[in-house]
C-alpha cells in the first residue's frame, strides 16, 4: 500500500512537471510576439496622437492591450492561483475620440499595462519558456549522447548548450548536461509560478493602490445602492400591480358572494371559483416575485443545483459541471445566481448557440464559473449591457469578469468572486 501511495504521489508530481512544461511553452510562444506587438503598436499610436490619427487608433489598441492583460490574469488565477485585480476606470464607449483616448491614457492602470509589456517580452519570457527547457531540452542532449551526435557532427558540428559536440566523448559531456538540467525539472511548477508572481507585480497596483481601492470601492457602492433602490421599485411596482390588485379583486368578489349567497346561489357559485382562480393566480405571482428576490432552492440546496434548476429551463442543451466545497455566504451564492442567469440570458437571446457548458468549482476560497457557449460570439462588456451589469454585480463584491468572444464563437466568460 505504502507503495502504491509513493508511486502514485510520483505520477501525480511528474504529471505536473509535464504540464508545466506544456504550458510554460504555449506561453511563451504567445507572450513574445503578443507582448512586442502591443508596444510597437501603441508607442506608433501615441506619436500620431498629435497629428489626429492617434486620437482614433489608440482607443482600439489600448483595448486590445487590455483584453491581452486580462486574459494573463484568467490564466495567472487558473494556471498558478495568482489573483491580479482588474481596476481599470470605466470610459464611456460612445464619447468622442479624444474624450475615449485622453480617458485611457489619464488611468494608471494604462500604464501599468504599458510597463508590463517590456517586461513580459523578456523577463516573462524566459520565465515561462525554463519549464520547458528543464524538461524538453534534455531530452535532446539524451538523444545525442545516444548516437544522434553522429548525422549532427557530420553536417559540420553541433552545440548543444556551450558543449560543441564533435565525438562521442563531447557527445557524452552533452548527456552529462542534459542529466543536470533535467535534475531541475521539479522546478518547472514554481517557475510558472514565479512568471505569473512576476506578472502580479507589474500589474497589480503601485503606489496608488489605496486611491484606486477607495475609488474602486466607491463607485460598486454606488452602484449596489442604485441596483438595490431599482430593485425595490421593480418589487413594489410588481406588488402594487399584481398580486396586490389580485388580492382586492378577489375581496370584492367575496364581499359580492355574501350578498348573492341568499339571492343567486348560482352566481355566487361563479363568482366563488373566480375568486379561487384569483387566490391561485396572486399565489404564482407572489412564488415569482419570491423567485426573483432570492430563489427556495438556492436557500435549501445551495448554488449547484440552483444552477442545474437554471439549465434545465433553459431551450438550450446545457451540460453543468459542479465541483463546490462548502456553501459560500449567502449574498455571495444570490449573486452568483444571477449573474449566471444574466449570463445564460444573454447566450439564449443573442448568441445563437445550440450548446452551452458551465462549469462552477472553488479554488483557494475564490468561487470561480464558466459559461461557454457555441454560438457567434462577439460579445462585449458594453455600457448598458447584460454583461455590464454582471460586471457591476461582481465588483460589488470583488469579483472580476473576463469575457472571451471572437467573432464566430465560442463565447466563454469567465467568473471569479471570493467566497466570504
Amino acid at each position: 500500500m505504502s507503495m502504491q501511495t509513493r508511486s502514485g504521489g510520483i505520477g501525480t508530481r511528474a504529471r505536473a512537471i509535464g504540464l508545466a512544461a506544456v504550458r510554460g511553452f504555449g506561453l511563451a510562444l504567445v507572450t513574445l510576439p503578443g507582448a512586442l506587438l502591443g508596444f510597437v503598436l501603441t508607442v506608433v499610436s501615441l506619436a500620431l496622437v498629435p497629428i489626429g490619427i492617434g486620437l482614433v487608433t489608440t482607443p482600439w489598441v489600448l483595448t486590445g492591450v487590455r483584453a491581452f492583460a486580462d486574459w494573463r490574469r484568467v490564466l495567472a488565477a487558473e494556471w498558478g492561483g495568482v489573483r491580479i485585480p482588474s481596476a481599470y476606470r470605466p470610459v464611456p464607449r460612445d464619447a468622442n475620440p479624444w474624450t475615449r483616448t485622453f480617458g485611457l491614457l489619464r488611468d494608471p492602470a494604462t500604464w501599468r499595462d504599458l510597463r508590463w509589456l517590456p517586461v513580459d517580452m523578456t523577463a516573462g519570457f524566459v520565465t515561462a519558456l525554463l519549464p520547458a527547457v528543464f524538461v524538453l531540452y534534455p531530452l535532446e542532449g539524451l538523444a545525442v549522447a545516444a548516437g544522434l551526435w553522429r548525422p549532427l557532427a557530420a553536417s559540420g558540428g553541433y552545440w548543444y548548450g556551450f558543449v560543441r559536440v564533435a565525438d562521442q566523448s563531447s557527445a557524452l559531456a552533452a548527456g552529462a548536461l542534459g542529466i543536470a538540467l533535467l535534475a531541475l525539472a521539479p522546478l518547472a511548477p514554481r517557475l510558472l509560478t514565479v512568471h505569473f508572481r512576476l506578472t502580479r507585480t507589474v500589474l497589480g497596483a503601485g503606489q496608488g493602490e489605496l486611491a484606486e481601492r477607495v475609488r474602486v470601492l466607491t463607485e460598486t457602492r454606488r452602484d449596489a445602492v442604485d441596483t438595490s433602490a431599482a430593485k425595490l421599485r421593480r418589487i413594489e411596482r410588481d406588488l402594487h400591480d399584481g398580486a396586490q390588485a389580485r388580492l382586492v379583486a378577489m375581496g370584492m368578489d367575496l364581499g359580492t358572494i355574501e350578498v348573492l349567497l341568499d339571492k343567486d346561489p348560482a352566481q355566487a357559485k361563479r363568482l366563488l371559483a373566480q375568486a379561487r382562480q384569483s387566490s391561485v393566480d396572486a399565489l404564482t405571482e407572489l412564488r415569482d416575485l419570491v423567485r426573483g428576490i432570492h430563489p427556495p432552492v438556492l436557500a435549501e440546496r445551495g448554488l449547484g443545483d440552483a444552477v442545474r434548476a437554471l439549465a434545465l429551463r433553459l431551450p438550450v442543451a446545457t451540460e453543468v459541471s459542479v465541483e463546490l466545497g462548502e456553501r459560500a455566504d449567502a449574498p455571495v451564492e444570490s449573486a452568483a445566481y444571477f449573474a449566471v442567469s444574466e449570463v445564460l440570458t444573454n447566450a439564449v437571446k443573442h448568441a445563437d448557440a445550440d450548446r452551452i457548458w458551465i462549469d462552477l468549482h472553488q479554488v483557494e476560497g475564490m468561487l470561480r464559473i464558466t459559461v461557454t457557449d457555441n454560438g457567434r460570439g462577439g460579445a462585449v462588456v458594453a455600457a448598458g449591457s447584460g454583461l455590464a451589469g454582471v460586471e457591476r454585480r461582481l465588483g460589488t463584491f470583488d469579483g472580476v469578469l473576463a469575457v472571451s468572444s471572437p467573432a464566430g464563437g465560442p463565447t466563454m466568460v469567465t467568473m471569479e468572486i471570493p467566497c466570504v
